[in-house]
């Protein structure tokens, strides 16, 4: 194989080493999974177990990450960090000290995730969104507990009557609406955007956990440029670079921006085409160039592709050797115990519709739950 090698480190990092290998590149990969399909898409990988309230320690992770680099056969081209750094921008100032980041800096994650920098930010450009505070509010009912950096809904919690006191916590009034997110590509040149929806998949001490999203969804057009002027704006303000998400609740033509997310996510699955143009445009934009220009020459989106987490929600489970169904991806290897409520696997449908591949998606979470719980069960009678 040929092809520039390129570091990727990230909770859950088979989107991105995925995107990448399509865009030609060999990924180093360090995530806390090791699934099945990142090991093989990878040219080198490690496994690096985190905890999401805190995410990565930095001396354990530049180990694993040095080791890739000397294993390598060429010099990466720089780090690209996905999910589990949102948390810890000091975390990212040291690895900067020794990688080119392929994303945006610790300064601009800070600006971005912490409350207090971001909603000021929000307010001078006069951007609305949720009533935000750092010390709880005096009367909690109707407010949200949000943990700072905190990623995939499992941080935000419906606000008790007498919070702890907690640094690591913010609180946000309760608002009504759908939730659209725009994953923009953006440089000090150009910008880019698509829309997805998301939805949640609730238990009842998780009622915000992520559950998936769908796209390319098709908005007013009074709506799509408001969204994209604030999205703008706020990378403007922020010196946002490369793969951003922005997410927003939606109501009547109004709009709330909620959170600005400094790096690929989750909808890395929905958009990406068969080239890993996206990877590359966050590349491009990284770089300073245009990725605007790149998407629009090149990129050959999906008309419509959801994708959505799969949880042991029916209890803790012993992977079995599994036929996957193509469909299906981070896929634990034999062997891995997955514990009660953890992530499990990722469904992806594509076809005409919104609406068709969001119906699928869901129909493929049950196909596929009730897959590995019967063999993981009947591995378990044969032993």
């Amino acid at each position: 194989m040929s092809g520039e090698t390129v570091l990727i480190a990230a909770f859950s990092a088979r989107a991105l080493a995925a995107s990448a290998r399509r865009a030609g590149y060999k990924p180093l990969v360090v995530d806390c999974f090791g699934d099945e399909d990142t090991i093989s898409i990878a040219e080198g990988w490690r496994c690096l177990p985190a905890r999401v309230q805190v995410g990565f320690t930095f001396r354990p992770l530049l180990a694993a990450l040095e080791s890739l680099v000397a294993e390598a056969s060429s010099p990466p081209i720089g780090l690209v960090l996905g999910a589990g750094f949102e948390c810890n921008p000091r975390l990212v100032a040291k690895l900067a000290e020794h990688f080119t980041l392929i994303g945006n800096d610790a300064g601009t994650i800070w600006r971005a995730k912490h409350p207090q920098q971001f909603f000021s930010v929000l307010n001078d450009l006069g951007i609305p969104h949720p009533e935000t505070r750092l010390d709880a509010p005096d009367e909690t009912s109707g407010w949200l507990m949000k943990r700072i950096g905190g990623s995939g809904g499992l941080h935000i919690h419906t606000c008790p009557a007498k919070p702890r006191p907690d640094k690591r916590r913010y609180f946000q009034k309760r608002a009504a609406g759908e939730q659209v997110s725009l994953m923009g590509l953006v440089s000090d040149k150009s910008a880019a955007f698509a829309a997805s929806r998301q939805w949640t998949s609730p238990l009842l001490r998780r009622p915000f956990r992520y559950g998936g999203a769908v796209g390319s969804l098709l908005l007013d057009e009074d709506l799509e440029a408001r969204l994209i002027e604030m999205s703008l704006a706020v990378s403007e303000a922020l010196l946002l670079k490369g793969i951003v998400s922005f997410d927003y609740l939606v109501e009547d033509g109004n709009s709330l921006l909620l959170e600005v997310n400094p790096r690929p996510g989750a909808t890395l699955d929905v958009f990406d085409d068969a080239a890993g143009t996206v990877f590359k445009a966050h590349v491009e934009a990284a770089r300073g160039g245009d990725p605007a220009a790149l998407l629009a020459s090149e990129w050959h989106p999906p008309v419509a592709r959801a994708a959505a987490f799969l949880y042991a929600d029916r209890g803790p489970l012993s992977v079995a050797p599994v036929d996957w169904p193509a469909w299906a991806a981070d896929r634990p290897r034999p062997g891995s115990v997955i514990g009660a409520g953890q992530p499990l696997a990722t469904v992806i449908a594509e076809g005409v519709s919104v609406a068709e591949v969001e119906a699928a998606c869901l129909e493929r979470l049950g196909t596929l739950e009730t897959l590995l719980y019967d063999t993981s069960n009947e591995q378990g009678a044969q032993q």
